[in-house]
């Protein structure tokens, strides 16, 4: 009888578990670096803004400045007298926002034009090119109020320079026109917002042109293509994207533009330069119906909110059939 020398084989040992995956600490620190940004927000933007929308439909006029809490509920009474055309609240607010968009599209468009113009004229390297960069953004580096003011010294009647070189020095004109007041006023402000605004569209299309490569240029030069040619088509499809932000930003500041006219013409604006935000300041400030200059206010940014609303539909529209 044999027995046998098979080696016993013992059952494998047993690994143990991978340890589970630590789940990643819950950090605090990125909220409460936002914390004093958010709290800023809700403090400077957020409650004026619902405190304005509540006081359009309360009667918030100069016999409850003092007791504004207890101000009588007015309903849609203060939008109502704010469009109606039939009195003369309504048929002011009408003529400020016909003012105010052709303000818009003139100093919008000449901006544009002035900004897109220079940055061509700046693309190409030349000797000097540094020195007409820096003097262009000059107006747009410039404290607001410091520029305004000199303007309107420019502008007075008898010792404003303006008058003194179109008269005296070019005889232009035969007589000192009023600049800063009656339809004057329109060409005035025009003016001193298109020389504030240009050089932030030439700061832009600047910034812009960096990421055209130069081939592009030279290829259509080779094919025959004028400078006019490659402008329509290189220069603007390859700024497109640039111009789709530019155009909402600067038709939100221009439209909202209340500190040029301010300082320009102070509290007794002329007609001609009634430009909606200064409007309903005084309507508000002024007047002392707080009610009815806050349903203004309110009016005025349903309206931005619409047309930035139309502006980005139909620009991403427009750039998803180009892609079809």
């Amino acid at each position: 009888m044999t027995l046998s020398t098979r080696p016993r084989t013992s059952a494998p040992a047993s690994r143990p578990d991978p340890p589970a995956p630590r789940r990643p600490r819950r950090s605090w620190f990125p909220y409460l670096i936002l914390l004093p940004a958010v709290i800023l927000e809700v403090l400077i933007h957020l409650i004026p803004m619902m405190t304005g929308f509540w006081m359009s439909f309360v009667e918030l006029t100069k016999f409850f400045i003092r007791r504004w809490t207890e101000a009588p509920f007015a309903g849609l009474e203060n939008y109502r007298i704010a469009v109606d055309l039939n009195t003369p609240v309504g048929q002011e607010l009408l003529n400020s926002f016909l003012v105010t968009v052709g303000f818009t599209v003139l100093v919008v468009g000449l901006s544009w034009g002035l900004g897109m113009a220079a940055a061509v004229a700046l693309q190409r390297p030349f000797r000097g090119r540094g020195v007409f960069r820096t003097l262009f953004l000059i107006p747009y580096a410039l404290p607001l109020y410091a520029a305004v003011i000199t303007w309107n010294f420019m502008l007075q009647r008898d010792t404003g320079v303006i008058n003194h070189l179109l008269v005296e020095q070019l005889g232009l004109l035969e007589d000192a026109p009023f600049w800063l007041i009656g339809d004057n006023a329109f060409v005035s402000v025009v003016v001193v917002a298109v020389w504030r605004m240009w050089p932030f569209a030439f700061l832009m299309f600047m910034a812009g042109l960096q990421s055209i490569p130069g081939e592009l240029y030279e290829a259509s030069a080779m094919d025959g293509a004028t400078p006019l040619r490659q402008w329509r088509a290189v220069t603007l499809p390859m700024l497109a994207p640039v111009n789709q932000t530019m155009l909402l930003v600067m038709f939100l500041w221009v439209f909202n533009d209340f500190n040029t006219p301010y300082i320009l013409f102070g509290t007794a604006q002329p007609p001609a330069g009634d430009l909606i935000s200064f409007h309903i300041y005084n309507a508000s400030f002024l007047s002392w119906d707080f009610g009815v200059g806050s349903a203004m206010s309110v009016l005025l940014l349903l309206f931005l909110l619409v047309v930035s609303l139309l502006y980005l539909y139909f620009t991403q529209w427009r750039k998803e059939s180009s892609h079809a």
